[in-house]
């Protein structure tokens, strides 16, 4: 690829993803980290899980990036009585032309681009589980037959991080599915007087649709282009390693405090993640702080703390920034 090239390439990725930007940011007021971590878990081909307390407004941020994009788009809405098929669908006996039984493949929901898993931790891990396959592999498989998925396909769960009574935390294993954990916080005082402005008048604010599939897919294909650096690529490698404690050396938070460490799906999430950032900075290669711009996200959810930190209800975003500081940058 040619400058000429990449600099047509990175300004149509940006016009594209400001417009849709700026459209949810109509609608939803404030939370542009989390407006923008969404994007980018679109584009960087995973999946999303967005944390807040009730009326943050979760639910209305999926729903207003599927009314900006032409996409396919699907809510499940997670209960304790929900079952594997009424997410994934199943085969159902119906009669054929002659009289015949036969079998007859009914899609479910998650048969979507965009699916919104509202509230994922009120469902039975039985259920949640469902979704493991569509995460990763983009398919469905009923019976012995497996049912490809139309690209784009992104899955953003909500979940309420303050209610225990009537829900199953996820596994680690799908926790590790999503590209993302985003933080919903609440509003201030001037978001909040915002919010009020805006839902309690005559007429709510309308977004338009900006994007379609196919841009959607070349954006994907220039994110995965970007060209990473190897002092880069071991910076990523460095700040994974680092969150375990068995790896020496490493912060004496990690050792005190973490009992598992991240997978290697966080490096993948950091280097992906860094590519979409890289790309919004107007550069055609990937830094080290674009790294550590998707560390909070890529790694939250994938390390795991150990009873004394637990006891101290410390939040893992405290030992990610120790963890961060106490890192070299990477020389490029």
């Amino acid at each position: 690829m040619n400058d000429a090239t990449a600099d047509v390439q990175i300004d149509s990725f940006q016009k594209k993803f400001r417009s849709v930007r700026a459209e949810i940011a109509r609608v939803i007021v404030g939370n542009e980290e989390v407006i923008e971590g969404v994007i980018t878990c679109l584009l960087a081909r995973g999946h999303g899980l967005i944390e807040g307390v009730p009326g943050t407004g979760k639910t209305k941020l999926i729903q207003t990036l599927a009314d900006v994009l032409h996409l396919k788009f699907s809510r499940i809405q997670f209960t304790p009585d929900l079952m594997p098929g009424d997410i994934v669908g199943g085969n159902v006996l119906r009669e054929g032309e002659r009289g015949e039984k036969v079998l007859e493949f009914q899609p479910g929901p998650v048969f979507a681009n965009l699916i919104l898993a509202d509230e994922i931790n009120r469902a039975t891990p039985k259920t949640q589980s469902a979704l493991l396959e569509t995460m990763q592999e983009n398919s469905v498989t009923i019976g012995k037959i497996t049912h490809a998925l139309e690209q784009p396909v992104c899955v953003l769960a909500t979940q309420n991080p303050i209610e225990l009574e009537g829900t199953y935390p996820l596994p680690e294993a799908q926790l590790d599915r999503f590209f993302y954990k985003l933080r919903m916080e609440f509003p201030s005082a001037a978001a909040l007087d915002e919010i009020l402005d805006r839902t309690t008048e005559l007429n709510e604010p309308t977004v338009e649709r900006v994007l379609g599939r196919g841009e959607i897919l070349e954006m994907r294909a220039i994110a995965r282009g970007m060209p990473v650096a190897k002092p880069v690529k071991d910076y990523a490698i460095r700040l994974t390693l680092a969150t375990h404690p068995e790896n020496a050396p490493c912060h004496e938070m990690v050792k005190k405090y973490v009992r598992y460490g991240s997978s290697p799906r966080g490096a993948q999430a950091l280097l992906l993640g860094g590519k979409v950032h890289a790309l919004m900075q107007n550069r055609v290669y990937v830094a080290g702080e674009d790294i550590r711009a998707a560390a909070f996200p890529a790694l939250r959810h994938r390390m795991l703390l150990n009873y004394e930190g637990e006891a101290e209800q410390l939040d893992v975003d405290t030992i990610i920034a120790a963890i961060i500081a106490s890192l070299p940058e990477p020389r490029t």
